[in-house]
């Protein structure tokens, strides 16, 4: 897991619109490039990969399936992921039978599960009969259900996980399948990084968590039952951290739930990003002016000026709560109900925040002023 400690002041000279938010990354695949373009715009990553993909070149499965393709023709083919559809023809050239499974698809009628299944498809040198424009599996199900089926072969690109009741579904209406497993889900090698997301997350230490598939998100909530976590977990989804997923069927196991997700119309890394970047911000952000001073509240950063400090979240939460009535003294009691709602700890702890958020904001902390015997306030003008 990929972090960052605060220590000291840490000015930005250019905020992002990210810039105080910290984020949670599950993805496995593409990883790098998510937390490349979240951390460009300012944001901290937490990583944690929920699931990883174990790849079946090798796999007696799906040689098999691939065989059983081969054996008659295909009248119906279906492709549910650029990457299953790519490691799938590659791997079928590795056994020297590329040319023909590639012939046999050519011959039936493919079907596409979105524009990545679809340019895959088409960078073989195959095209699609049908592809959905909300890349949903059911609308291809919807589409195949349509037509007869009886004696018609159909052979299915899995993707992570077992398209059961799909090809159960095909089945009850006379039609041969073959379900061909490219890839799997499983779980990550090092499962403790997701427990401390898990943990993060139910502290409220990470405004945000991205996922890019569906199973990732079923992951992520087993992994907090395991840990006994699971209501405080949903809790925590349901308020104060932005579950945001990469498309509408990666959000569908937060819709069972009964949770909201975000999710943008084009299921693409980029369009995760810019979501976030739009949605984030507006909340709880806080802009006040003191005086001379133009002070701005995003996440876990404080914007004086224009230049932003990061703060820990403990000092951001002192920081917000100083913010709420600029000029009126807030007690140490007061600011211990505030920023330590579920932890332990006594009003040495609240001199110790202060001292510390003083020091991040640099030149900036003489805004947070003591009133002797009474407590703090932040400066008005």
């Amino acid at each position: 897991m990929a972090t960052t400690t605060l220590t000291g002041p840490r000015p930005t000279p250019r905020p992002g619109p990210l810039t105080g938010f910290t984020i949670g990354v599950t993805a496995a695949r593409r990883r790098d490039e998510l937390t490349a373009l979240l951390t460009r715009r300012g944001a901290q990553v937490v990583e944690a990969p929920v699931l990883r993909i174990m790849p079946l070149a090798d796999d007696l499965a799906l040689r098999r399936a691939t065989e059983s393709c081969l054996t008659a023709p295909l009248d119906y083919v279906v492709a549910t992921t650029g990457v299953g559809w790519r490691g799938w023809m590659s791997a079928a050239e590795g056994w020297g039978r590329g040319a023909a499974l590639a012939d046999a698809c050519r011959r039936a009628v493919v079907l596409t599960r979105g524009p990545k299944a679809t340019g895959a498809v088409r960078a073989s040198g195959l095209g699609e009969g049908f592809s959905p424009g909300s890349e949903a599996t059911d609308e291809l199900l919807t589409w195949l259900l349509a037509r007869p089926l009886t004696g018609r072969r159909i052979a299915v690109q899995e993707h992570g996980v077992r398209l059961d009741d799909f090809a159960a579904a095909l089945r009850e209406r006379g039609a041969e399948v073959i379900s061909v497993p490219v890839y799997r889900w499983a779980p990550p090698d090092d499962p403790a990084p997701v427990r401390r997301l898990v943990e993060q997350t139910v502290r409220r230490q990470v405004h945000a968590l991205a996922f890019t598939s569906a199973p990732a998100v079923s992951a992520f909530v087993e992994t907090a039952a395991a840990d006994g976590l699971r209501d405080a977990l949903l809790d925590a989804l349901r308020g104060d951290v932005l579950p945001v997923c990469v498309g509408a069927l990666c959000a569908r196991p937060f819709a069972d739930l009964g949770l909201p997700a975000e999710f943008p119309e084009r299921g693409r890394l980029g369009s995760l990003v810019r979501l976030l970047a739009e949605t984030l911000p507006s909340r709880g952000r806080r802009e006040l002016d003191l005086g001379n001073t133009r002070l701005t509240l995003q996440g876990n950063a404080a914007l004086v000026d224009g230049e932003s400090r990061l703060l820990s979240p403990r000092g951001a939460a002192v920081l917000r709560a100083l913010a709420e009535r600029p000029g009126h003294v807030l007690s140490r009691a007061d600011l211990l109900r505030t920023a330590w709602p579920d932890a332990a700890a006594d009003e040495h702890a609240v001199e110790a925040a202060v001292g510390r958020l003083r020091a991040a904001l640099g030149p900036h902390g003489k805004l947070i002023r003591t009133v002797p015997k009474r407590g703090y306030r932040l400066a008005a003008g």
